[in-house]
Parts: structure tokens; sequence; C-alpha cells
């Protein structure tokens, strides 16, 4: 069939591997130091890897190319997802200490006012890395959901104080992941009591895919529930 899809100039094409990260769909990968489209099927032709690109090396072209084949790609990011948490998330039974899960039941923590020469971790439970977290646990019953990317932290000096404080911490980063997080979160929010969600990002490109696994999550769930976007800039400022 005839349609849209993109094209990479290999001359242009500085090997920097930007694109591939930013193609959700598995699209592109690097071959010998270039970037390749070499599963057309999996293109869809949005051209999310087009922005990242330093060096205009990506370009539409309407061509003759096999169709989108979504169940496909559905497919191959599950077994992706699989893959990389069987690899870093062990049995909570006998695996890994890191990833045994724990809630915070503290009350100072929670809510209580600490003076300002003693700062105090708002964290309320173990693990908050995305990739270890479960889909259903306790401390996700009428919970307000904190979903951040994992430069914020070290970005937005008072993240504790002001996002973090009552609400359960989840964090990510879909660059350096490459993982999808969309169905994951779908079930966190519809399988639990969650109250309200806030999307914490830096003003980057990259974080774009942690903001679109979230609201994806949040149409798929089926459920209405109050939720914001908030951007860090990399200067420590919150955007306007």
């Amino acid at each position: 069939m005839i349609r849209k899809i993109i094209r990479i100039d290999e001359e242009k094409c500085n090997g920097c591997g930007l694109c591939a990260e930013a193609c959700h769909e598995g699209a592109i990968d690097m071959v010998d130091g270039k970037a390749k489209l070499v599963r057309e099927n999996f293109c869809d032709g949005f051209g999310d890897c087009l922005p990242n690109c330093p060096t205009g090396a990506i370009s539409f072209e309407e061509r003759e190319a096999p169709a989108y084949d979504e169940a496909a790609v559905k497919a191959s990011q599950m077994t992706k997802e699989k893959t990389t948490m069987e690899a870093h998330a062990h049995n909570h039974q006998g695996g890994c200490p890191g990833s045994q899960m724990m809630q915070f039941d503290s009350e100072g923590r929670l809510t209580g006012e600490v003076p300002a020469a003693r700062p105090v971790s708002r964290l309320r439970q173990w693990p908050c890395q995305l990739k270890l977290l479960p889909t259903q646990a306790p401390f996700f019953d009428g919970a307000k959901l904190l979903i951040a990317a994992d430069c914020t932290a070290f970005a937005y000096a008072n993240i504790h104080e002001e996002f973090m404080k009552g609400k359960v911490t989840v964090i990510g980063c879909p660059k350096l992941d490459m993982v999808d997080y969309t169905e994951k979160l779908t079930s966190i929010i519809a399988d639990n009591d969650i109250k309200s969600v806030t999307i914490l990002r830096m003003d980057v490109p990259c974080c774009g895919g942690l903001q679109r696994a979230a609201e994806n999550a949040l149409r798929a769930s089926g459920k209405f529930i109050p939720w914001q976007v908030v951007v860090v800039n990399r200067d420590g400022t919150l955007a306007e």
C-alpha cells in the first residue's frame, strides 16, 4: 500500500541514537553506527522521532510500504517490558532485597511538619521505580499518585515538600528504561482506588514519553479522576 512513512538520510545521520530512543514503536534500530528503519510495519508515520534528530536526517515520504501493524507493535512492547522487568525486578520472596515491597507509615513522614533545618523524606513506599513496582499494592489504596521523571528529583530542590508529601511517588525515565509504561500505569490506575494523578516532568523532549504514557493510561483506565502536568525547567524552576 502507498502510505506516509519516515525516511532516514544516512549521510546526515550522526549516529546519536535519539530517534531510536524516541520511537516507542521500535521501528528504528542502530546498525553500524547509523539509524535505520528496520521494521516498516512498526512505523506509524506520526514522526515522534522527528523532533529528536539534531541533523535533520529524518523526513516523511509517501511510498509503497507494509501497513502499520499495531498488534505486532504492542506484542513487541510487551515482550520488551517483560524482559526488562525480569532482568531488573526479582521475585520479592527470596529475590533481590532491594526490590522488597515496603510501606512507610511514619506519621511525621506523611503529614507532619518539621523544622526547616531538618528536612524529612516524604517517600511513602518502596520500591518507587516503575519497573519494580507491582500493579496492585496496599499503598495504592486511596492514593494521590505522583508520576515523576527521574531527573525532577535532582532539578527541583523542594520536590519532597511540594510534590511528594501525601502522595505515592512512582518514577521512571522512558529514554533510559526503553519501556512504554502505558500498560503498567493503566493497570495501576484501573485496579486501585487512585484519587488523583500528578505528572511531574522535565522540559526536555524525552520526558514527553512519560507524559504520553500517563495520559494514555488515564484514558484507557476508563476512570475520571483529577490530573495535572507540571513541568520543571532545567534550571530548577517551574515552567509557567
